[in-house]
C-alpha cells in the first residue's frame, strides 16, 4: 500500500541526500587570459614543478581571443518569436512580447551573472557543527538564495497555475524556464522539482490539508515562495520506484505519519518540502500492498511527466545557448587566415546543429501547448493521447540531441571549449544527465510501448491523423513538397511496421522500442517544421530547416526491421558480442 507524503525537511532529517548537480571532473582545463581576475591556485603552480614564469612575463602575455557575448536571448532568438507570433493571440502576443523582452534585458544584465556564481559556490554539506553535534545543515551562496527570489518574482511556476492566458500560460510559462534555464546557475531543476509537486497538488483537486503548501509553490512573493524535492529513489535505484520502495510509513495519534526509511537520493536538497512514496504499516506492523490511500504512484506520475517536460526544457535551452555562443563565436575567431564563419565546413557543422535544435524546439512547444489544453479543460481526447505520448518521446529524443549538439558546439570553440572558467564544459556536464533524469532512453521507450497499449493502438491512430493535417497546411507549397513527401513516406512505413509489429507480439516489439520512439520523434518534429514553414508570412530559414530535417532518416526502426535487428538470432547475437571473452560468457 503506497501513500504519498508531503515532507518539511528539518535540521535533524536522517535521510540521506544526494547532490543533483556534478561538481567537479577528474581533470578540469583553466584559461589564464589575463584581466579576468583569476589567480594561479596551489594546486595549478605544483602541476607545473619547479618552473614559473617570471611575473613580469606572465602579466604582459595574453591569450587574445575575444569572448562570445550573444545579448537578449529572446530577440536574438527568431524561431521562439515567430512562433509566438504565429500561435498566441494578438493581445496575449502583445503582452508576454513586451514582457519577455524585458526578462531577456534582466537575464543578461542580473540572473546569468548569478547563475556564474552559483556555479563556482556549490551548495556544502555540513554533517557536523564544531562540537560534534549532528546539524545536517546545507549552506548554499548568496546568489543561490538571490536564484529563489527571482524565480517567485518572475513567476516561473507561478504562471502556470494563475492562468492569465488560459490555455496559454503553460507555453508562456515554458518560454520563460527556457530561457532562464542555462543562466539559472543550475536552479532550473528545483524549479522542475517545484512545478512537478504543485501539479500533484492541483491533481488531487488542492485539498484543504495541502492548499498551504499549493499557496507557497505558486507564491510570486519572495519572502513566501517554496521549492519542493522529490524523495524517491531508494537503494536500490532506477526508475522501477514501485518495486524499489522499501520506506514504511507509520500513523501517528495526530493522524499524522512518520516515516521509516533510506532515500538514497533527492533533487532540490535544501528545498522547504518534499513529496516521497512509502508503504503503508498498519497497527499489527504489516506492510499493506495494495490500498488507494494516498494514491502514491499514480499521484506522483503527475509529477513525473511535469519534471520529463521541464527536461526537455533544459535540453533545447541548452542546444539553443550553446549555438548562440558558437556563432557569436564565429564572427570574432580568426583561423588560417580568416573568421570562423567564412569557413564553409564549419558554418555546416553550425547549421545542422541548428537544424536539431529547431526540431526539439518544435516538439518541446507542441508538448506545452497540449498541456496547457489539458489544464483548462479544453483538450480533445485525441489532444490528451497525443500528450501522453508525446511526453516521453520529446523527453527521451531530445535528450540525446542535447548530449550530441552540446559537444559537437563545444568542438566549435577548440581548446578553449574545455576551460572550465568559459562556462561551457557546465552546458555539456548539465546537457549528459538530460538522458538519464526522469528516465533513461530505454526505460522511456517501453512507456512509449506502454501508452501504445493502453490506448489499445488508438493513440497511434491520432498520431499518424495529426501528421497528415499538419502537412496538408503545406500542400500549396511547391518548395516544401519533398519534405511533406518523405515524412508521408516515413509515416507509411510505420503504419506497416506497427501492422506486422502486432502480429509478431511483444518481443520484437520491445527490441524495437529505442528506434520505434526515435521514428516518432522524427516524423512528429518533420511535421512540425512543415507546419511552421508553411505559415504565412515565413522565412527561407523555415523552409531550409524542415527540408533538412525531412532528408534524413525519418523510420529508423523500418530500416532496421529490413535490416533483421529485431529478429531472435540478432537478440541471441547482442548477449554474444557484449559478453565475448568475459568468463560470464559461457554461462549464456
Amino acid at each position: 500500500m503506497f501513500t504519498l507524503a508531503l515532507c518539511r525537511p528539518t535540521a535533524t532529517c536522517r535521510l540521506r541526500h544526494g547532490w543533483d548537480r556534478c561538481q567537479a571532473w577528474s581533470c578540469r582545463g583553466f584559461s589564464t587570459t589575463a584581466g579576468q581576475g583569476q589567480q594561479v591556485s596551489l594546486q595549478e603552480k605544483q602541476v607545473g614543478g619547479d618552473v614559473e614564469m617570471p611575473v613580469a612575463r606572465r602579466e604582459a602575455e595574453t591569450l587574445f581571443q575575444e569572448r562570445p557575448e550573444p545579448g537578449n536571448q529572446y530577440l536574438e532568438d527568431a524561431l521562439l518569436r515567430s512562433y509566438l507570433e504565429a500561435h498566441l493571440p494578438p493581445k496575449v502576443l502583445e503582452e508576454v512580447s513586451q514582457e519577455l523582452e524585458g526578462f531577456g534585458n534582466r537575464l543578461l544584465t542580473k540572473i546569468r551573472p548569478l547563475g556564474w556564481e552559483c556555479e563556482l559556490n556549490p551548495p556544502v554539506f555540513r554533517q557536523y557543527d564544531a562540537w560534534g553535534q549532528r546539524v545536517d545543515h546545507i549552506v548554499t551562496c548568496s546568489a543561490w538564495k538571490r536564484m529563489k527570489e527571482i524565480a517567485a518574482e518572475e513567476g516561473l511556476i507561478a504562471e502556470a497555475y494563475e492562468r492569465r492566458y488560459s490555455n496559454w500560460s503553460r507555453v508562456y510559462q515554458a518560454v520563460k524556464l527556457y530561457l532562464f534555464s542555462t543562466a539559472s546557475g543550475g536552479f532550473n531543476c528545483p524549479l522542475a522539482m517545484t512545478d512537478g509537486a504543485a501539479k500533484v497538488i492541483e491533481s488531487l483537486g488542492t485539498p484543504a490539508s495541502l492548499k498551504n503548501a499549493f499557496d507557497h509553490l505558486t507564491s510570486r512573493d519572495p519572502r513566501k515562495f517554496w521549492t519542493s524535492g522529490q524523495w524517491m529513489t531508494e537503494r536500490r535505484g532506477g526508475s522501477d520506484v514501485a518495486n524499489g520502495t522499501e520506506t514504511v510509513a507509520r500513523k501517528q495519534p495526530d493522524g499524522t505519519y512518520r516515516l521509516y526509511g533510506f532515500k538514497w537520493f533527492t533533487s532540490a536538497a535544501d528545498s522547504d518540502m518534499a513529496l516521497t512514496l512509502a508503504r503503508i504499516v498498519d497497527a499489527e506492523g504489516h506492510v499493506k500492498q495494495i490500498s488507494a490511500e494516498g494514491r502514491g504512484v499514480a499521484s506522483i506520475s503527475n509529477m513525473l511527466n511535469i519534471t520529463r517536460i521541464h527536461n526537455v526544457i533544459g535540453a533545447v535551452a541548452s542546444m539553443r545557448r550553446m549555438i548562440s555562443l558558437s556563432r557569436e563565436y564565429a564572427l570574432k575567431r580568426v583561423v588560417f587566415g580568416k573568421l570562423l564563419k567564412d569557413h564553409p565546413l564549419h558554418m555546416q557543422t553550425i547549421a545542422r546543429m541548428e537544424v536539431q535544435t529547431r526540431g526539439a524546439f518544435l516538439l518541446l512547444m507542441e508538448m506545452v501547448r497540449l498541456l496547457g489544453l489539458a489544464e483548462t479543460n479544453m483538450a480533445s481526447e485525441q489532444d490528451q493521447l497525443l500528450l501522453r505520448l508525446l511526453v516521453p518521446v520529446a523527453k527521451l529524443y531530445t535528450g540525446k540531441q542535447a548530449t550530441a549538439v552540446a559537444t559537437e558546439a563545444m568542438e566549435s570553440f577548440g581548446g578553449q571549449g574545455y576551460m572550465e572558467d568559459t562556462g561551457l564544459p557546465v552546458i555539456v556536464r548539465d546537457a549528459l544527465v538530460l538522458s538519464i533524469w526522469e528516465g533513461t532512453t530505454n526505460v522511456l521507450s517501453l512507456d512509449v510501448l506502454r501508452s501504445l497499449t493502453k490506448s489499445q493502438g488508438q493513440v497511434m491512430a491520432v498520431f499518424f491523423s495529426t501528421v497528415q493535417n499538419k502537412l496538408e497546411l503545406a500542400s500549396s507549397s511547391a518548395e516544401l513538397q519533398p519534405a511533406v513527401q518523405w515524412v508521408r513516406d516515413a509515416a507509411g512505413r510505420l503504419t506497416r511496421f506497427c501492422q506486422g509489429a502486432a502480429a509478431e507480439g511483444a518481443v520484437p516489439m520491445e527490441l524495437a522500442a529505442r528506434d520505434f520512439s526515435y521514428s516518432l520523434a522524427r516524423i512528429y518534429a518533420g511535421a512540425l517544421l512543415i507546419e511552421h514553414a508553411a505559415r504565412p508570412g515565413s522565412s527561407c530559414t523555415d523552409v531550409c530547416a524542415a527540408q533538412r530535417w525531412c532528408r534524413q532518416e525519418l523510420c529508423p526502426v523500418a530500416a532496421e526491421l529490413g535490416n533483421g535487428s529485431y529478429s531472435a538470432e540478432e537478440s541471441s547475437m547482442d548477449s554474444a558480442l557484449v559478453y565475448a571473452g568475459s568468463p560470464a560468457g559461457s554461462r549464456l
